[in-house]
Formats: structure tokens, C-alpha cells, sequence
């Protein structure tokens, strides 16, 4: 207080002044005469009150009318009537890069029914409230998004969502809810983002329009459309919903696919599915069956029968199938078939099926023999199909595994059945390369007549089915009886070895004897040839003996009778001497040569064998008894002719020596005939 009383007059008006100006500040504010705007912001208008009246139509005062005016309030100082406008604050819309943003509408024409999306060919400029009402805008979502970017956007007209936020003024609890849900929805649709498809992915995008006209009866798919970048309404995969709609597209699942990149689409006006390419491997072909397109005509000729082939972009199954690669096909506007085209197994087994699986169905084939045995035959079956017969084969029997399932594996496993029925359970195992080349020849015809080739029939060991054991028995039979031939043969081969091995241990005995043997036989050729020499010499001398004593004695009885008797005598007693010496000393060479040959067989063979050998004994036994008994080896008394030129025996030991002498020679030259008894003169 003593402050204030040294104030002066002056000092008194400067407070007034600034507490002027400050209380002017204040009514200014609180009449919103002055609104600051900063620059990153923007100020929405609500009219309190004007002479114009309230907004009879519409949310939106375009005519100046008390309410929420189109002109947004930009940065800066800015000056209105006191007591006539209040100012939103609001933040400029920021749309993220590579995210997508929704508009939604709040004044604006009504949607017809058959709409669902509000139409943005005028009214496309979001941040013109006036012009977008002026060219007709329709309340409700919008077609239009908005890419990256910053906005300055009435958020009283307009309530954009984002994937961070929901840019709006004024929102009741209702509205909150109602743009919440649809952020939701969006947002479980991906909407915020772009739909990038990857080429590593082999993926393709199947869209469905939720906006346009409904297709037509009969149609699953809509059709393609303005997908010509020349087309004036080129819609650039479904990214301008303008443009789409203006092409006549129709509203559901589209035909027209997705490849690799990136689409910015408003999900509410399209959803997109991704699916797996279609990959058509190496050894295989598709073939299309196609639920869209025109209705073509039937190509397959009048000798089929069994249903109609169609050109590429017909309804029905193309003729012509899809080679390996790998294709954007929508699945949803056909089927594609795979069949294989390289040789495949189809396995009647349980516990094996092919690459393909197309026999997994497939078990054992139960037969019943001639003999009333139940066994189960495992087989398999090489089968190719013609690529371009392909279409046929599915357009008949639908897919390969109908085929196999529904008539392959019955027409087989009959077949199989009434040749056992035919067979004895041993004739079958027995038979079974006869039955597999026959069963081979007698089905391929069968096949061919389904479109197929039958490469090769190939059948396993028939065996007991489970729970029974009469085959194993038989089974056990038949190792038996084998294994009791296989011991014969082998019994046979010992035998034969056994005898071999004998005949070789032979061999090597006469080998090691062998030199043995040949002294022993040379030997004996020895004292052979020296026993022969010596006999021919001792023949010799008693032949020259003979022939002098018998000139002497025709001499001498020329002489006279008398003295020729005596010289006959003389030179018969020194014949007789002579002949027996000869004989006493060839005996002795054979005695020798005989007592050489003892040592083995062939020294006998080589004199003669046994008979000679008996001889020979019995000569040297009379020769003994002549000598023991000093008998006289001339005898006496000797009785011969006078006058004749053969005369009588000369005696018993001369002809027996004569005998000895003949066989031995016969034996030498002729060894097979009985040789010729020998006269002498």
C-alpha cells in the first residue's frame, strides 16, 4: 500500500491500460473474435448462429447456414464475429508411406440400394468439401483411397481411417463403434497395406469385387474386363474402381488374377485371396476343365463317345492340355488335372503304393485256385498315357484315380481271378513267367481301348492271405522235394568227383612209377630180342648139323649099308648131342628171361602167357626126368625107311622142341590164330 501511494498519475494509468488490453484479450477469446491456427494444424468452423437459419438439408452449411461450414481454417491469426463461430482444432490426415488410407463420407447424396461403395467419378477431391457436395458426392465409404501423403482434410465432412488412427470430429458413441468395427474389418483384410505378391512365393491373387452389378444366371465368375492398358477404361488390376465399374465389370469372384507386384486396393471394394500358382511338373500335363467361357463346340469326333472336347477358352475340357510350366490360372473358374505322362506303377499292394499315389487304394488280388487254395497275389502294372490323349482319358473317367480305382482295378484283379481258377496252387507259382507274358499280350488290347498303353504286367509270389497257412505247408513241400533233388545231383556230382579224383590219383601213381616201368619194359625187350638171337642161332647150328649129318650119312650109305649105318648112327647120336645142347642152352636163355619176366605181369605177356609158361615147365620137367633117370636121349633101337626121301619122326624130344619152336613163332607173327603144326624133314 505504501507502494501505490508513491504511483503518480501516471504510474495509475499504465495499470489501468494493461489491465485493459488484458481483459480485452479475454473477451476477445472467450467472444472468438480472434482464433490463432498453428501451422501443422487446421481449424474446422461450426456457425453458432446465422440470419440464414439452421442447415435444413444435408450436414454440411454451404449457404452460409448456422452448422458445420465447408472451408477449413488453415495456420495463423484469423478474426471472426464475436459470438458467432466455434473453432475444432483438428490434425492434418498423415497417410504413412506404402499404406492406404479409407474416406468415409458424412453428407453427400444417399447410396441406391444396389451400391456399395460411394461413386467418386465427379466428387474425388476429398480436401473441396463444396466441390465434392456441388458434383454430387455420396455420403457413405468411399471408392477412393488415399495413398501416402498429408491431407488437409474437413473432418466434419469427412472421417478418414488409417491404420494408426481414426481422423474425425464430433463423434458420438455410435459413430466411435461404427468407425472402430470398419477399422477392424479393414484392417483384418489387410486393407492398409498394399497386396504384394512375391515372385519367389509362386502365388497369384484371386479378387472378388464387392461393388457393380450381379453377374448373370449360370455364371460362377465374372468375365475380364478392360484389362487392355489401351482401353480407355483400363481399371489397372482393379486398382481404379471407376474404371472397372464403367467397363461393365460385374460384382463377385473375378476372372482375371493377380500376378506378382504390388496393388493398392480398397478392400472394401475388393477383396483378394492369395493362391498357389499352378506348377505343371516335368512328366506330367494339366488338363483344363474350364466352368467359364463360352460354350464351344464338341471337336473330339463322332467315334468318341464318351463326352465333348472343347477349344482353349470354352466351357468344358480343353483338348489341348497345359505342357509343364507354371501358370497364374484362377482355380476358382476350372480344374486342372494333373496326369502323368512318363511311365507310372500302379502297386497292387497294401503296403506300397507309386509316386503318384494313385494306388493307394490298391491291395492284393484274392484268388481262388483249382485246387481250392486261397491265396493273395501281389502285382504291379506299368502304364503311360499319350499326352495328348490326356484330355481324353480325363474327360471319360473324370481323373486317373477314378480310373484306376473304378475300372483298372476291377478289370485286373478279374482277369487274375479266372486264370487261378485255372491253376492248381502249384502251377501257379510254377507258371508264373508264362502267366505274366500271357496275362501281358491278352490285357493291352483292354487297355488301349481306355486311351492307355500297358507297358508291362509284373507279378510277385502268391502267398496266404492273413490267418491261414495251407500255401506255407504246400510251400514247405515243394523247399523239401527240391532240397531232396538238389542231394541227388549233388550225390551224383560227388560220385563223379570221387572218381575223377581216384582216376587222378592213379595218373600220379603210374606218373611216379613211371620211369620204373619203362626200365622194367625195356628190360624185358632186352632179354626178349637176346632170347630170340640166341634161339635163331641155336636153329641154325642145328639145322646146319642136320643137313651135314644127312649128307655124310647119304654118303657114307652109298658107301656101303653097313658102314652107312654106323656113320648114321654116329651123326644122329652127334645130331641128337648137338640139338640137345642147343635146346639145354635156349632154355637156359628163357629160364632166364621167364625168371626176369616174374616180376610183373607183362614180363609173362611178353613170352607168351601162361600156356607158353606150362610148356616150358613141362619140358624142363622132362628134360629133369630124362637127366635123373639117365635115360638115353637116342634110343637103341631106331626104326626108319631106307629108300625114301622123307624119313620117320626123329623122336619124341625133337618134336615137342619142334611144337615149342612153331608156337612160339606163331605167337610172335600172328597173335590172334592158332598157329600151324610144323613138319620137318
Amino acid at each position: 500500500m505504501e507502494a501505490l501511494q508513491y504511483l503518480g498519475p501516471t504510474g495509475w494509468m499504465a495499470i489501468e491500460v494493461a489491465v485493459l488490453v488484458i481483459v480485452l484479450a479475454i473477451l476477445l477469446w472467450w467472444s472468438g473474435v480472434v482464433r490463432y491456427i498453428p501451422n501443422d494444424r487446421l481449424g474446422i468452423l461450426e456457425k453458432l448462429w446465422s440470419f440464414r437459419g439452421s442447415v435444413s438439408n444435408g450436414f454440411i452449411a454451404l449457404n452460409r447456414e448456422a452448422g458445420y461450414q465447408p472451408e477449413v481454417v488453415r495456420g495463423g491469426l484469423h478474426f471472426f464475429m464475436p459470438f458467432q463461430y466455434s473453432m475444432h482444432r483438428a490434425n492434418l490426415v498423415t497417410i504413412p508411406q506404402g499404406q492406404i488410407g479409407y474416406v468415409f463420407a458424412r453428407d453427400g447424396k444417399p447410396l441406391p440400394p444396389t451400391q456399395t461403395l460411394a461413386s467418386n467419378t465427379d466428387a474425388d477431391d476429398f480436401q473441396d468439401v463444396r466441390g465434392f457436395l456441388e458434383k454430387g458426392g455420396q455420403k457413405g465409404p468411399q471408392r477412393k483411397i488415399l495413398r501416402e501423403g498429408t491431407y488437409a482434410i474437413n473432418l466434419a465432412q469427412f472421417i478418414v481411417l488409417t491404420a494408426q488412427s481414426i481422423y474425425a470430429v464430433n463423434l458420438s458413441s455410435s459413430e466411435q463403434n461404427l468407425f472402430t468395427n470398419m477399422s477392424t474389418m479393414i484392417s483384418e483384410r489387410g486393407g492398409f497395406e498394399p497386396v504384394v505378391i512375391h515372385n519367389a512365393e509362386d502365388m497369384i491373387g484371386i479378387v472378388t469385387v464387392h461393388d457393380g452389378p450381379a453377374l448373370p444366371d449360370g455364371e460362377i465368375i465374372a468375365p475380364t474386363v478392360a484389362n487392355d492398358p489401351n482401353d480407355p477404361n483400363f481399371h489397372n488390376n482393379f486398382q481404379d474402381p471407376e474404371k472397372f465399374l464403367n467397363a461393365r465389370g460385374y460384382r463377385g469372384r473375378q476372372l482375371q488374377v493377380l500376378a506378382d507386384g504390388s496393388y493398392f486396393l480398397n478392400r472394401i471394394f475388393a477383396t483378394v485371396e492369395l493362391v498357389k500358382k499352378t506348377i505343371i511338373d516335368v512328366g506330367t500335363v494339366g488338363v483344363v476343365v474350364s466352368y467359364n467361357g463360352r460354350h464351344g463346340t464338341d471337336i473330339s469326333g463322332q467315334a468318341y463317345r464318351h463326352g465333348e472336347l472343347v477349344e482353349i477358352g470354352s466351357r468344358g475340357v480343353w483338348s489341348t492340355p497345359l505342357l509343364p510350366g507354371k501358370y497364374a490360372f484362377n482355380t476358382y473358374a476350372g480344374n486342372i488335372i494333373t496326369v502323368p505322362t512318363t511311365n507310372f506303377v500302379l502297386k497292387w499292394t497294401k503296403e506300397q503304393f507309386g509316386e503318384h499315389r494313385l494306388d493307394e487304394n490298391l491291395s492284393e488280388v484274392s484268388l481262388i485256385t483249382k485246387d481250392a487254395f486261397e491265396p493273395v497275389l501281389p502285382l504291379s502294372v506299368v502304364v503311360h498315357i499319350d499326352y495328348m490323349k490326356a484330355p481324353l482319358v480325363v474327360q471319360r473317367f473324370g481323373d486317373i484315380k477314378r480310373l484306376v480305382e473304378q475300372t483298372l482295378d476291377p478289370m485286373v484283379s478279374a482277369y487274375f481271378k479266372n486264370i487261378a481258377q485255372t491253376k492248381t496252387l502249384i502251377q501257379l507259382l510254377q507258371e508264373r513267367s508264362d502267366i505274366q507274358r500271357k496275362s501281358g499280350e491278352e490285357m493291352r488290347e483292354k487297355f488301349n481301348s481306355y486311351s492307355l498303353e500297358l507297358q508291362e504286367v509284373l507279378i510277385g509270389t502268391p502267398r496266404a492271405a492273413n490267418g491261414q497257412n495251407s500255401i506255407e505247408q504246400i510251400l514247405i513241400q515243394l523247399r523239401e522235394r527240391q532240397i531232396a533233388v538238389e542231394k541227388v545231383e549233388t550225390y551224383k556230382l560227388q560220385e563223379r568227383a570221387a572218381i575223377q579224383e581216384r582216376t587222378l590219383r592213379e595218373k600220379e601213381a603210374l606218373a611216379e612209377q613211371q620211369a620204373k616201368i619203362t626200365t622194367s619194359a625195356l628190360t624185358i625187350e632186352i632179354s626178349e630180342n637176346e632170347g630170340k638171337a640166341q634161339l635163331a642161332r641155336t636153329r641154325q647150328q642145328a639145322e646146319t648139323i642136320q643137313v651135314t649129318a644127312k649128307a655124310e650119312a647119304e654118303k657114307v650109305r652109298l658107301g656101303g649099308q653097313g658102314e652107312a649105318d654106323m656113320i648114321k648112327a654116329i651123326a644122329l647120336a652127334d645130331a641128337e648131342r648137338i640139338k640137345a645142347t642147343g635146346f639145354a642152352d635156349a632154355e637156359k636163355v628163357r629160364a632166364i628171361g621167364l625168371a626176369e619176366a616174374e616180376a610183373t605181369e607183362k614180363k609173362v605177356a611178353a613170352f607168351g602167357g601162361p600156356d607158353y609158361q606150362l610148356n616150358s615147365q613141362v619140358l624142363m620137367r622132362f628134360a629133369e626126368a630124362i637127366e635123373n633117370g639117365r635115360l638115353p636121349l637116342v634110343p637103341q633101337i631106331q626104326i626108319g625107311a631106307t629108300g625114301g626121301e622123307k624119313g620117320a619122326a626123329n623122336g619124341l624130344v625133337e618134336m615137342m622142341l619142334s611144337m615149342l619152336v612153331a608156337d612160339r613163332v606163331g605167337r610172335q607173327t600172328v597173335p590172334d590164330e592158332i598157329p600151324a603144326p610144323v613138319e620137318e624133314d
